[in-house]
């Protein structure tokens, strides 16, 4: 009797796996040394999927559910076992549950910023960092080309490789997308959808599938923030020439405001003042205009030019002929004597 027991108690009837983690893709199911009984109970839950390995080789996959492991369900095993003692022997494998559901809230991010030539700030530095999420499609695959035999794998393991697929596929596609870069913030969602095509690919061969990928931003370099934070304030000034006059009002309000006593304050106010008055004076609209300077007049005799009225050349010495007067604005002839131009009405 204790012989039975004994032997009983190296047999494996039941068979299951829960998971309370959060990261945990593979579990390879505990034998302790004990021998699986053709017979036992396998369940399966929804998210899951087990798989039985034989001698280095994959035997049989199920899928949810529950199961009685026997020749009829295990189709695989039966053919590479030889059942000497009956169909209710013990056998020995290795059992690795597979979870399938999706893992959520993944982060990435560029590690380096990327580069981009850019129409409107030329060669530029991006920076970028979101989140995804991703699941075990394929389980055969993920286990000949991932996780081996490693008794737990977590997402840790396959983290790495996604993250470097991720940043070499946004260099590309920043490269062909052409955007500007004021006008990525706009399209992020289409340019998510464009790294989820592009990923998707690359990760099926290891058995995996990218199930969402979200851009949460792309940042360009401080100096680039400096610039358009500068074209911002411009745009909001918007007339240069009143934002000029408010400056020096408050240059009075400042200078009026010293705290440095009598003499201070009379000083500050002073330079308030001038400065003020010389603003407005440089942005006043319209600004005043000159009156034009009269031109050189010609020699009678060596034609070389000399100031209108002179009635001696600098020159020669000869003695001009008296020119008529002509108006000091615009230089219009005038009668002797005559106190306003005819023309345009200047006071000579």
């Amino acid at each position: 009797m204790g012989i039975f027991k004994m032997i009983k108690g190296q047999l494996i009837d039941v068979i299951e796996w829960t998971d309370s983690s959060a990261n945990t893709m593979v579990y390879r199911y505990e034998a302790d040394g004990k021998e699986i009984m053709m017979g036992a109970q396998l369940t399966v839950r929804e998210s899951q999927v087990a798989v039985f390995v034989n001698e280095g080789k994959i035997a049989d996959v199920f899928q949810p559910g529950r199961y009685e492991l026997s020749t009829q369900n295990m189709p695989v095993m039966t053919a590479l076992k030889s059942w000497k003692y009956g169909f209710n022997s013990p056998f020995k494998a290795e059992v690795y549950f597979i979870n399938t559901r999706q893992f959520l809230d993944l982060k990435w991010g560029t590690s380096n910023p990327v580069m981009m030539r850019d129409t409107d700030f030329g060669m530029i530095r991006l920076r970028a960092f979101g989140i995804y999420s991703f699941r075990v499609q394929d389980p055969v695959a993920f286990l000949r080309e991932v996780f081996g035999t490693s008794e737990l794998f977590t997402t840790e393991g396959v983290e790495g490789q996604v993250k470097r697929l991720i940043v070499s596929s946004l260099s590309d596609m920043l490269a062909q997308s052409k955007i500007p870069a004021l006008d990525l913030a706009a399209n992020y969602d289409e340019l998510s959808q464009y790294m989820l095509n592009a990923i998707s690919p690359k990760i099926a061969p290891l058995g995996l599938k990218l199930d969402s990928f979200v851009i949460e931003n792309i940042s360009l370099p401080e100096e680039v923030e400096k610039a358009m934070d500068r074209r911002t304030s411009m745009g909001v000034v918007g007339d240069m020439n009143r934002y000029a006059q408010f400056q020096s009002a408050e240059a009075i309000r400042e200078a009026a405001n010293n705290p440095g006593g009598g003499a201070g304050l009379g000083a500050g106010m002073g330079a308030g003042m001038a400065m003020g008055q010389m603003m407005h004076n440089a942005f006043q609209q319209p600004a005043q205009q000159t009156a034009p300077q009269q031109a050189a007049v010609p020699c009678v005799s060596c034609q070389k030019p000399i100031a209108p009225g002179s009635r001696f050349c600098p020159e020669c010495g000869a003695a001009q002929q008296k020119a008529a007067p002509v108006c000091k604005a615009c230089n219009a002839p005038l009668n002797e004597g005559a106190k306003f131009c005819p023309a345009c009405g200047e006071q000579q």
